[in-house]
């Protein structure tokens, strides 16, 4: 399927340094300090999933001189729970731009969906030989009553969202392949049991507290060597993933120009830029620790931030990789 992408687009919540407000957040400031990161994005009271993700997409119509009337589809990825349940966020993007002939599509594999969205689109161009113009958006809001976003893992999670114009036969970064792997023993890992149809919130309760990630490893039954398995695992599933996307188009991981992974902390990027080959140089690992985790909408605010400094060269060959829960681990590539 032949598509590229042609515009981006961004909104990000206010700055603020790591050190001044990781105290509010947590007690082990320390540990917090020791992830590398330097500022996260939060937004204020009122702004919420949806409201970035407009921002983020009217930016990027904008620079690619498009009328929303004119999309053929919209897909929104998220990682967290939006503004309401039994209600469909990408619809509600769909109507607020103003995209009314769009289909809309919404992806929630957590973390992954930023990367997942581009097999989507290949998809849905491969099967509407009448779609030219697609619009792909990743967001994130911190929904902090259930989230502590600096304790929960070794992410800091920021808010913000990233949006791409995407168009059939569109010559810059060409969609090449995506590869995914699920592995559903995890599915539980970051499950939340108050709230569902199996527990539904009743009068009078009150919401879980944020989680932490002494609860994660519950699942694990609080044996540190079962956890320390699971890191290697989720490493190497990163590198199979991207192996597997270079070979279905016949290339090699180190063709790869560059390989945009999640907005992780110094240790875990570093670690995967060895275990894949690749320089850390070469990863987005500057931006990570200058911008936080912005879940879904890492590789697009990524993509925007290379392309705008000018890192991407005519051929160069870019991997987006990582991981989300459920857990799938996925890889798409893109070709200046």
């Amino acid at each position: 399927m032949d598509y590229g992408l042609m515009s981006f687009g961004s909104a990000l919540g206010e700055p603020v340094a790591v050190a001044d407000v990781a105290s509010e957040y947590t007690e082990d400031v320390e540990r917090v300090l020791a992830y590398g990161y330097r500022t996260v994005h939060r937004s204020p009271a009122g702004v919420g999933l949806t409201d970035l993700a407009v921002d983020a997409a009217r930016a990027a119509l904008d620079e690619a001189g498009t009328d929303p009337a004119e999309l053929d589809l919209v897909v929104l990825a998220i990682t967290d729970i939006p503004e309401y349940l039994y209600w469909d966020a990408a619809a509600s993007l769909q109507d607020r731009l103003g995209a009314r002939r769009a289909e809309a599509v919404l992806v929630g594999q957590g973390c992954v969906s930023g990367i997942t969205c581009f097999d989507l689109l290949a998809g849905r161009f491969a099967t509407h030989p009448e779609y030219q113009r697609a619009l792909v958006v990743g967001a994130n809001r911190t929904c902090e009553p259930y989230w502590n976003r600096m304790h929960t893992n070794s992410l800091l999670f920021s808010d913000g969202a990233g949006a791409a114009v995407a168009g059939r036969g569109h010559p810059e970064l060409r969609w090449r392949a995506s590869e995914t792997i699920s592995d559903g023993r995890y599915a539980d890992l970051f499950r939340m049991d108050q709230g569902g149809a199996a527990d539904p919130f009743r009068g009078g309760r009150t919401p879980p507290p944020a989680r932490d990630a002494w609860g994660l490893m519950e699942f694990f039954d609080y044996d540190a060597e079962r956890f320390q398995e699971f890191a290697g695992l989720m490493g190497e599933r990163v590198r199979e993933v991207v192996a597997r996307a270079c070979k279905r188009i016949g290339a090699s991981v180190p063709d790869l120009a560059r390989v945009v992974l999640l907005n992780d902390n110094l240790g875990t990027l570093t670690k995967l830029a060895d275990r894949l080959g690749v320089p850390v140089e070469r990863t987005n690992l500057e931006i990570s620790l200058e911008r936080g985790h912005f879940g879904a909408a890492d590789h697009l605010l990524d993509l925007h931030h290379h392309r705008a400094s000018g890192h991407f060269g005519d051929g160069d060959l870019i991997a987006l990789a990582g991981m989300g829960r459920g857990m799938h681990w996925s890889c798409t590539l893109l070709e200046c």
